[in-house]
């Protein structure tokens, strides 16, 4: 029986670190292997938590799998033939402030987490998490395969693949919703329709949609039924769809961080999504706003809800509840289809993940970009699928955010303020060079024990 090593760096969490186990123990043709799993997270605390979940879902799916938990990812990446992470300091906290303090400049952010001006220090806080990563997994695992979670996506795997040797496949959950969104519009199931999707994480577009079966182009019934569509709060689909001739990713939260017209159209979602209500009006600075969540001041809602998982999880653990529910389901992301199809050499196509633009996957993105793109995996590793031409006008779009992703690399490579301050103002949130200059001076000081010092 061959090993097959795995890392899970972040393994702490609630979220990425159950669903991550779940989906590798449930997985029969992993579990045919000699299957190590080694749990990293610098939190001991929720690690042993973890660990001890994983060996109750290890019984559970009647694993063989050799479960180990470390606060030395070193210790972790030996013999590692898979990397899986997604890290973070602060989390919530940090993104408030990459959120308020460019509103309190006059920047409007439709959720401030993978672009406008707060994502630059957001990426910079990911990079200085994650190359030193990626430093440890070339002197120590150098041929193992990273498949990272971290946000900014693209940004990260742009960074990795411009300042180290190692090979990483960025995975988000956004190309399954989108799949299975257009199949709900349709009224057809997710399996009955191919979907082509395309461009840059958060930010992708469905450049085909077709009946698996027959081929039939179902874009023109797309277009028929957008005013009969209850898009709910989605209003900014249907306005892509009508004015470019594309449908993406199903909520406004994350395309409309990349749009300066996003913010007319659908307000501010990091108070709908991530933070819930605020007491205060948005002018107001980070540290004067209040927020109240369920009588819990000051306390994100996706933090709210990940406290309430560790509950339940501590509750498990105790016996006072079953395992079951959520906490045995897998999750849609493709980390087990990536290893399976590799191991077994299955030359399968999957919906889309974040890997350079080998070969001009997208023809008119730039080569060294990283695209979300279907892959094609086989024992040859991840291959992105060549899918022609985005639009043009997207395909411009995501050419700004691509250059602006390529200076905010060589701005942490360098340790350059200057160069920050340059992809900064060419992001379409901005618009004065002023306020663009106090904001980073502002933003520099408030988050600099998370940040690389530039000058």
């Amino acid at each position: 029986m061959a090993k097959l090593k795995i890392a899970i760096i972040g393994a702490g969490s609630a979220t990425f670190g159950r669903g991550t186990i779940t989906d590798l123990l449930a997985s029969e043709e992993l579990n045919n292997f000699e299957l190590i799993l080694s749990l990293v997270d610098i939190d001991s605390v929720s690690l042993k938590r973890m660990l001890k979940l994983a060996n109750l879902l290890k019984t559970h799916f009647h694993s063989s799998a050799i479960i180990e938990a470390t606060t030395d990812r070193c210790e972790a990446l030996q013999g590692a033939k898979y990397v899986i992470s997604s890290v973070a300091k602060k989390r919530w906290d940090l993104w408030e402030k990459d959120y308020y303090i460019p509103l309190a400049y006059g920047f409007r952010h439709i959720l401030g987490e993978n672009g406008g001006p707060g994502a630059a220090f957001h990426t910079l806080r990911s990079l200085n998490l994650m190359i030193p990563i990626c430093q440890d997994m070339e002197r120590i695992c150098p041929e193992a395969l990273l498949l990272n979670f971290t946000n900014p996506e693209s940004r990260v795997c742009l960074g990795i693949s411009k300042l180290t040797n190692v090979r990483t496949v960025g995975l988000c959950h956004g190309p399954i919703a989108t799949m299975n969104r257009i199949a709900e519009i349709l009224d057809r199931r997710p399996e009955d329709i191919d979907v082509v999707l395309a461009g840059i994480n958060h930010f992708h577009w469905a450049l085909q949609i077709r009946d698996r079966v027959s081929g039939e182009d179902l874009y023109p019934a797309l277009h028929s039924c957008i005013e009969e569509v209850d898009w709910d709060i989605d209003t900014l689909n249907p306005l892509m769809l009508k004015f470019f001739g594309v449908i993406g990713y199903p909520a406004p939260s994350h395309p409309g961080e990349f749009l300066h017209f996003a913010h007319e159209i659908v307000g501010p979602q990091l108070l709908k999504w991530g933070l819930g209500g605020v007491s205060r009006k948005l002018s107001a600075k980070v540290s004067d706003c209040d927020y109240v969540i369920e009588h819990q001041s000051r306390q994100s809602s996706s933090h709210l809800r990940s406290i309430e998982r560790t509950k339940v999880i501590d509750k498990i653990l105790t016996g006072q509840e079953p395992l079951s529910g959520e906490f045995v389901q897998t999750t849609k992301e493709l980390t087990v289809p990536i290893i399976r199809n590799i191991e077994l050499n299955l030359n399968r196509t999957e919906v889309a993940a974040n890997v350079e633009n080998i070969d001009f996957a997208v023809e008119n993105l730039p080569e060294d970009a990283i695209v979300e793109v279907p892959i094609r995996v086989n024992g040859d590793g991840v291959h992105p699928v060549k899918v022609g031409r985005l639009p043009e006008a997207i395909a411009g779009m995501c050419s700004i955010q691509i250059s602006i992703q390529k200076l905010l690399v060589e701005a942490y490579r360098q340790r350059s303020k200057h160069l920050l301050l340059q992809a900064i103002l060419i992001d379409p949130l901005v618009d004065s060079v002023t306020r663009a200059q106090e904001m980073v001076e502002f933003m520099l000081k408030a988050q600099e024990e998370y940040l690389p010092e530039l000058n």
